[in-house]
């Protein structure tokens, strides 16, 4: 029961990083851009890249949440599509993992 408070601390902690490095990058796109059509450009790119990171930072968010989510219902550390055991070494390297090695592998392989 302690590691699992643990586990849910981390992923909290984990979760407001990201929703705050989301809500700075939001920030930033809703700036209005420079009068100067030159600056007006590099500053384009740069909202890509940022809508390109936002992008990322939402599926990390979504993957902490329905990780949370299986702390709370006792599931974490199941697989969510066999049902067989995560692995220690990959919740410790990816504590959002909701698919053990082999059903990650077959995931990735279509």
């Amino acid at each position: 029961m302690n590691e699992a408070k643990s586990v849910e601390a981390s992923l909290k902690a984990r979760l407001a990083e990201l929703e705050a490095r989301a809500a700075r990058i939001e920030a930033d796109l809703a700036e209005p851009h420079s009068a100067d059509f030159a600056e007006q450009a590099t500053e384009r790119e740069d909202d890509d890249a940022l809508e390109g990171q936002d992008a990322l930072l939402a599926r990390e968010i979504t993957a902490v949440r329905a990780a949370l989510t299986r702390v709370d219902n006792g599931s974490y550390g199941e697989c969510t599509r066999c049902g067989e055991p995560v692995g220690e070494k990959r919740l410790e390297a990816y504590p959002e993992a909701a698919l053990c090695i082999n059903c990650a592998r077959e995931v990735e392989k279509r």
